[in-house]
C-alpha cells in the first residue's frame, strides 16, 4: 500500500503565528485533509527563513499556498522563486507563481476585456503614459477606477473625476476611509509613482455606478463554481452614512439568486479566459475566486456582470463547506503527477 502523500499548506507567519492546526485560520483545511486520510502538515514562511522552507518543501508531494501580495509591507519576491524551484522539482503547487501572473495580477482585466465580463480597460507601464492620458480620460465628467498591478485591501485602487469646476481632481483611495481629496494631476501621480516600481503597472476602468448594490464573489476549483458571497465594501463610496450589510454570508453554488452568473462561468467565460491566457482546466487553481461588479441593467431588467479582480494568491476567506472539495481536487493533482 502507498503512503498517503505528504501536503504542506504555507502562509507567512505575519498573517498568522499560529502552527497549530487545530486553531490557526487555515483549521477547516487541515480537518478536510484529515477526512481524506491525508495529515497535512503547516508551512509557516518568513523572508529570513527561506532555507529552512525550501528544505520543507522538497520533501512534500504537494502544497497549497496563501500568501498575500502585500503583507505589512511585505511582498513575494522571495517567495515566489522558491516555490518555482519546489515545482520545477515535481511538488505541486497552487497557485504556482506562473499562474498568478496570468491570473491574479490586474492585467488579467486588460487580456480579456473583450470578453462579456469586460469593459474598455487600459493598461500603463509608464507613470509618463498614465499623466498624458488622464486628461483626456476625465473629460465630460467620466470618473474612472485607477488600479495598481498587485495588491490588497484597496490599495493602490483610486476613484477619480475632475472636480466641479475642472480645475483639480477629485481622488479617493479605496484603502482609505473618509472622503475624496482635492488633488492636482501632479500630485496624483506623484501617489501612484511607486506602484511602477519593479515592473509594475497600473490599469484603469470606468467606474461602476451600481457600486452601492454590491459586489458578488464567485469561489473555484480549477473551473467548478463552489460558493458565493455577496459583499457591500465600503471603499470608493460617498462619505456619509451606510446602511447596507457588513457581514458576509457564503451560500452554496446551488443559491438560485446566481445560477445565471454561475452558468455564464462554468460554460461560457471560464473556457474563454482559458482560451486567451493559455491555462489548461487543472493549470487553475485548487482555489480562487473572481469579483463582479454590476453592470448595467439589460433592457429586459436584468443584471450583467463586470469583472472587478480575481484573487489567486491568498483565497481567504472561503467557504468552509467548499473546502473538502478543495482538498479533493488538490489530492487528485497531486496523485496524478506521481
Amino acid at each position: 500500500m502507498s503512503p498517503a502523500p505528504r501536503v504542506g499548506l504555507l502562509w507567512r507567519s505575519e498573517w498568522d503565528p499560529s502552527t497549530d492546526t487545530q486553531t490557526c485560520k487555515l483549521r477547516g483545511m487541515f480537518a478536510a485533509f484529515a477526512a481524506l486520510a491525508v495529515e497535512a502538515e503547516p508551512v509557516v514562511y518568513t523572508d529570513d527563513r527561506v532555507d529552512r522552507v525550501r528544505k520543507q518543501l522538497l520533501g512534500l508531494d504537494g502544497v497549497l499556498v496563501w500568501v498575500n501580495p502585500i503583507e505589512q509591507g511585505r511582498d513575494r519576491s522571495r517567495l515566489d522563486p522558491l516555490l518555482r524551484e519546489a515545482a520545477d522539482a515535481g511538488v505541486f503547487v497552487s497557485a504556482h507563481p506562473d499562474v498568478i501572473v496570468k491570473l491574479g495580477t490586474k492585467e488579467v482585466l486588460v487580456t480579456t476585456r473583450e470578453m462579456t465580463w469586460g469593459t474598455e480597460t487600459r493598461l500603463y507601464r509608464t507613470l509618463a503614459d498614465l499623466g498624458d492620458r488622464l486628461p483626456e480620460l476625465l473629460e465630460d465628467g467620466r470618473t474612472i477606477v485607477l488600479k495598481r498591478s498587485r495588491g490588497m485591501g484597496g490599495i493602490g485602487v483610486w476613484k477619480v473625476r475632475r472636480d466641479e469646476d475642472g480645475s483639480s481632481l477629485l481622488a479617493q483611495h479605496a484603502a482609505v476611509a473618509g472622503a475624496p481629496e482635492s488633488l492636482t494631476l501632479e500630485e496624483l501621480l506623484e501617489r501612484c509613482e511607486p506602484y511602477f516600481d519593479d515592473g509594475g503597472f497600473m490599469v484603469e476602468q470606468p467606474f461602476q455606478p451600481r457600486l452601492r448594490d454590491g459586489m458578488i464573489r464567485a469561489y473555484l476549483t480549477h473551473d467548478e463554481v463552489v460558493g458565493f458571497t455577496h459583499q457591500y465594501p465600503r471603499a470608493l463610496m460617498p462619505p456619509g452614512p451606510d446602511d447596507r450589510p457588513t457581514s458576509k454570508v457564503f451560500e452554496p453554488p446551488s443559491e438560485p439568486s446566481y445560477r445565471r452568473l454561475r452558468l455564464l462561468l462554468e460554460t461560457k467565460w471560464i473556457p474563454e479566459m482559458q482560451a486567451i491566457v493559455g491555462l489548461g482546466r487543472t493549470s487553475l487553481p485548487v482555489i480562487w475566486d473572481a469579483d463582479f461588479l454590476y453592470g448595467p441593467r439589460t433592457s429586459s431588467g436584468d443584471d450583467t456582470y463586470v469583472l472587478c479582480e480575481i484573487n489567486v494568491s491568498s483565497t481567504f476567506a472561503f467557504p468552509e463547506f467548499a473546502m473538502p472539495r478543495v482538498a479533493e481536487a488538490a489530492l487528485e493533482r497531486i496523485l496524478s503527477r506521481t
